[in-house]
């Protein structure tokens, strides 16, 4: 299992809503060997909660004998800043202060995420990705790298993920941060401020990560019970599940950076944007996805150069892209024999 290591930088970052942060690290991993001519790097961006470990979070497509291998590919990724997982987040000390930031860490937004990957890139000597991938959050910042970044990635696949955050979707972030804000400790400077509300927030970001159909499926309960069901139990679980391992304050940063997603902005509009993409892209939406309809992936898909959609069948919504992990597969096949 790789290591997790961490790159410092001391020179400033300036964030787009012009704050700063004096001082940053970015945790990353990397797995296999980068060969002589560095032509087989990809690198695998995580959505909101995961790690710089896919082999963890993204099994069946990442890992040895898997599609996306060690035994072929030097396979890197990065923690985003804001992160719960060694990047620089809320809970890290301020070096301008001496303590926590806390609620006084800057907004930061998936173009300053992207700069911080850009960071490491460049100290890693790494001048082209063979592939970026990313899906969800994941995906609006692999997207918000290829316009950034044109030159220095070959090929691109962006996974149930827009240019730009719906309303319907910030609506669903701002119900969770609600959430963690009624939380009474919510307010205190502490490490586990808020966790409680994480439990609800958690619960809420369910409904929008599944389908009816799918609960159906997973947690369809015959008890005659008139009160324990097994989807209670279920939401619960999952809410207690995360507190394990992350918290309030990233949960809150990463949800803001994920609505305040336009890669237009700035530009011109999404248009011009993308239209700056240069790798060979391919989009791949999810049929029953209520949170990034296949409808976003489709006007990703005609903005783009060279880009192909593909769409995958799942009654598991938005999660699909981790539990579809044979139709992921395959694409992912596909893309990296031509």
């Amino acid at each position: 299992m790789s290591e997790i290591k961490y790159s410092v930088f001391d020179k400033p970052l300036i964030l787009e809503s012009g704050e700063s942060l004096s001082r940053f690290q970015i945790a990353y991993q990397t797995f296999g060997t980068l060969n002589a001519d560095k032509s087989n790097v990809i690198w695998i961006v995580h959505a909101l909660t995961a790690n710089s470990d896919p082999f963890d979070w993204w099994p069946n497509v990442v890992g040895h004998g898997e599609v996306i291998n060690p035994e072929e590919h030097f396979i890197i990724c990065a923690n985003a800043l804001g992160s719960h997982y060694g990047s620089t987040n809320a809970l890290a000390i301020n070096p301008d202060s001496g303590e926590k930031y806390y609620y006084d860490f800057p907004l930061i937004t998936n173009r300053d995420i992207v700069d911080g990957f850009i960071h490491l890139q460049e100290h890693l000597e790494l001048p082209k990705i063979k592939l970026l991938i990313g899906a969800s959050l994941g995906g609006q910042q692999a997207l918000e790298w290829a316009v950034k970044s044109p030159n220095s990635i070959e090929k691109l696949i962006l996974i149930a993920t827009n240019a730009k955050h719906s309303p319907y979707g910030i609506a669903f972030n701002e119900s969770q941060r609600l959430a963690i804000q009624a939380d009474q400790t919510w307010n205190e400077k502490r490490d586990d401020a808020g966790i409680n509300g994480l439990v609800a927030a958690r619960s809420i970001a369910l409904l929008s990560y599944r389908t009816a159909a799918g609960y159906e499926l997973t947690q369809e309960d015959n008890s005659e019970d008139l009160e324990n069901y097994r989807v209670t139990s279920y939401q619960k679980y999952q809410g207690e599940k995360l507190i394990k391992r992350f918290d309030a304050f990233s949960y809150w940063t990463l949800s803001k950076a994920m609505d305040n997603h336009n890669v237009g902005r700035g530009r011109g509009g999404i248009s011009s944007a993308l239209a700056h993409v240069k790798a060979i892209t391919t989009i791949v939406g999810i049929d029953s996805d209520i949170l990034f309809p296949t409808s976003e992936q489709k006007l990703l898909a005609s903005k783009i150069p060279n880009a192909h959609y593909k769409e995958i069948s799942s009654v598991l919504g938005h999660d699909g892209f981790l539990t579809e992990s044979a139709k992921v597969s395959g694409i992912l096949l596909e893309i990296l024999a031509n």
